[in-house]
């Protein structure tokens, strides 16, 4: 039975019980108070009045009493009866589907589908009930699917990039023995070189690849990391990365740190203790030189580098004075091998890679331009 008609039929049903509940009782009540006297005067065919007897005190309340009963009866009893209509309706036909719909929605919730929802009924709910169930199968199915294109990626990245090391270590091996064998002329030996080159671009291309192997199958291992070792990290990465730029380390005061700034003629560090975060070390600092690394490439004379905490979340960004990002960047994201610029000697990893680490921590990776000119990255880290 549909749910309009079962409501219908449940509230006539109600109100009609209440309906002869509140006559019963009426009636009762209107007996009752007919054993008693009401005083008054009676008069007759011939026109004889006589006085009635009078009720006593306690009659007169007791009478009172029943007045108030029919009275509150006649509101009370039939909205009663609309309001068990709908305490009906809820535990016949709402609570089941509604109790189901809400333990799929939290499984969900928890990244679990390998679950199946119950057929609860045939009317609009139970309906909704078979929908969320088909929208289940068609996730699950669609995970699966997406799970087994990856794990394929995997595999063919990993069987290319071992495949291909093989051959590419020969012809390095051929190129420097042609090299030290002499005897080669200006062109011989320019497309020697040139040969050389490109084999060790191929080589790099190679362990480009393998390197995105390592980082998505790379555990997370949080350990209580003190601010202030951060801090110097931050500023030896930037004086071994930036060695010609003024490289700047602002870390947020609630850490209770000095800011620094690192001009990579001097380095001055002060001894004192900022606290801790739960933080994987190795994946943090791995994304902080991507990011510190690819910054001092577009910089023309400054970096700066911000840490700050807020509440659970563990920010670093990095600024620069360059040209700013690319706008198809900034719009679809970074992508593995996308190049900003045509440097030969990079193949685009360094954001792509700092996004797969940022969000095996729980974080995002934010990239966004200066007002004018320059461009800032933003990693954040669950801590």
């Amino acid at each position: 039975m549909g749910l309009k008609r079962s409501f219908f039929l449940l509230s006539v049903s109600c109100l009609s019980a209440a309906l002869l509940l509140t006559f019963a009782i009426y009636f009762i009540c209107g007996k009752i108070a007919e054993r008693y006297p009401h005083g008054g005067v009676a008069i007759s065919y011939d026109g004889t009045m006589t006085k009635l007897e009078e009720p006593t005190p306690e009659q007169e309340k007791f009478l009172s009493l029943l007045d108030r009963i029919q009275t509150a009866v006649m509101l009370i009893v039939p909205v009663s009866g609309l309001g068990l209509a709908g305490i009906l309706f809820y535990q016949l036909k709402l609570k089941k589907p509604i109790a189901v719909l809400k333990t799929g929605i939290g499984r969900i919730q928890m990244h679990d589908l390998d679950f199946a929802i119950p057929e609860v009924s045939g009317d609009e709910l139970g309906q909704l009930c078979a929908a969320f169930e088909t929208m289940r199968g068609e996730l699950l199915r669609t995970n699966q699917e997406l799970w087994r294109q990856a794990e394929e990626r995997r595999r063919l990245n990993a069987a290319f990039a071992h495949d291909l090391r093989n051959p590419v270590t020969v012809l390095k091996g051929t190129v420097k023995q042609l090299g030290r064998s002499g005897g080669l002329g200006s062109e011989e030996a320019q497309a020697l070189e040139r040969l050389e080159t490109y084999t060790l671009r191929i080589e790099q291309y190679v362990e480009a690849m393998s390197s995105i192997q390592r980082l998505e199958q790379m555990p997370v291992c949080k350990k209580p990391i003190d601010i202030f070792l951060l801090q110097s990290e931050l500023e030896e990465t930037g004086k071994l990365l930036a060695p010609s730029h003024r490289v700047r380390v602002l870390v947020e005061d609630d850490f209770a740190l000095d800011n620094s700034v690192l001009d990579n003629s001097a380095l001055d560090i002060s001894a004192q203790d900022g606290g801790t975060v739960q933080l994987d070390h190795g994946l943090f600092l791995t994304a902080a030189e991507n990011l510190i690394g690819n910054a001092a490439r577009f910089a023309k004379e400054e970096l700066t580098i911000f840490l700050v905490r807020e509440g659970n979340v563990l920010k670093l960004t990095v600024e620069d004075d360059g040209p700013g990002y690319p706008a198809a960047l900034l719009q679809s994201g970074p992508k593995p091998f996308g190049k900003m610029s045509g440097d030969a000697a990079h193949f685009g990893m360094g954001l792509y890679s700092s996004m797969l680490l940022c969000m095996k921590h729980g974080g995002t990776l934010t990239l966004q331009n200066g007002a004018e000119s320059g461009a800032a990255a933003t990693a954040s880290f669950a801590v």
